[in-house]
């Protein structure tokens, strides 16, 4: 069959590889669609990073060295399913939680095993990948989707980060008419302002880009855009909220100065939860943005029982994906028109890839 493999920094290759079989417990998919993360990106222009392994390094839930099967959020449809596997029958539309975990360390045995001290992801770490042909999975990582477009479904994974975020900062169906501020505006910043509509909260996405900023508002996910490089973000927190400010806030961003930006835009009492990944330290006044305001903090990653929650809300009706999809690609040309492009293109938000 064939497959996009990934060989290190800027080393994807489309090849011929063998047909993985069928197990007792687990279940066939014929990949539809594969979103294209950031992760991937820091992957394809940086080179192998944990949980990838290396050429000469396996993971140790994979056992696999590099190359392995690239693409972990995808959606697809069962082929075949193996014995003792009850409740998915060959022909659903499915989305997979593309995890590889071992079940034993205090993280797993506690109910987060996202995170798990050996966390892997299919993927990234190896055991197939969403860009194939053809892939077996555990019959735990498989979420039938319903009548969700397959296209659609393969955000049910990034949605899912997003949906952890959220109920993470204690937010859920029973928070409407809060106020919420994102900052960022790339595909999880969408899709958590996404989530907190859902959920009834007042979202103001604040984003330097123009482009991401007309999609939040095209989409529906933000009632109020915010351009911090013009504006002064507090001051429009303070008068959508008659000067009671936000109650809550989510950095999108990974950067410090929207770290700042968003401590200014909390009322007291509030709680700021970084969803991105930071790759430089942060420096926090502890009194002054939290203890004195009587302010928490915290930060999330991944997903844990959450993909049931994302599937229910596209389903109801309270999530749109479609307006995310930007772009339709064939896996040969994944490099130009995907690698490539997202560096250069913010007007891109996420980008499927199809083996067909």
């Amino acid at each position: 069959m064939r497959a996009a493999r990934y060989y290190g920094k800027e080393d994807v290759r489309v090849e011929e590889i063998e047909e993985p079989t069928v197990r007792p417990g687990t279940v066939k998919i014929a990949p539809a669609f594969n979103g294209i993360c950031g992760s991937d990106l820091h992957l394809y222009h940086g080179g192998p990073i944990p949980p990838a392994p290396t050429e000469t390094e396996a993971h140790p839930m994979s056992g696999e060295k590099l190359p392995v099967v690239f693409g972990h959020e995808f959606s697809g449809v069962v082929e075949e399913i193996g014995e003792g596997v009850e409740g998915i029958a060959v022909g659903d539309h499915v989305a997979v939680e593309p995890l590889m975990v071992d079940g034993t360390c205090n993280a797993c045995k506690a109910g987060k095993y996202n995170l798990c001290e050996k966390m892997g992801f299919i993927g990234i770490s190896g055991l197939g990948g969403g860009l194939s042909e053809h892939i077996v999975v555990e019959q735990r990582w498989v979420h039938n989707v319903g009548d969700i477009p397959l296209d659609q479904a393969a955000l049910i994974e990034p949605l899912s980060v997003s949906v952890h975020a959220v109920r993470h900062a204690g937010i859920g169906p029973d928070s409407a008419g809060k106020v919420a501020v994102v900052g960022g505006a790339g595909p999880i910043g969408l899709l958590t302002s996404a989530v907190l509509k859902a959920y009834g909260l007042k979202t103001i996405v604040s984003e330097v880009s123009e482009v991401r900023r007309n999609k939040a508002l095209e989409s529906g996910v933000a009632d109020v855009v915010v351009d911090p490089s013009a504006e002064d973000l507090a001051e429009v927190v303070r008068n959508e909220t008659d000067g009671a400010m936000a109650d809550v806030a989510f950095d999108a961003a990974g950067v410090g100065v929207v770290l700042d930006g968003l401590f200014s835009a909390l009322g007291p009492g509030a709680r700021l939860e970084v969803v991105a990944i930071h790759t430089k330290p942060y420096v926090l006044n502890v009194s002054g943005s939290l203890t004195m305001q009587d302010r928490s903090m915290g930060s999330s990653i991944g997903y844990a029982d959450d993909h049931p929650e994302s599937i229910r809300l596209v389903q109801e009706g309270l999530i749109d994906l479609a307006p995310f999809i930007t772009s339709k690609i064939k896996v040969d040309d994944i490099v130009e028109q995907g690698y490539q492009k997202l560096l250069e293109d913010r007007s891109e938000v996420k980008i499927l890839v199809s083996m067909n």
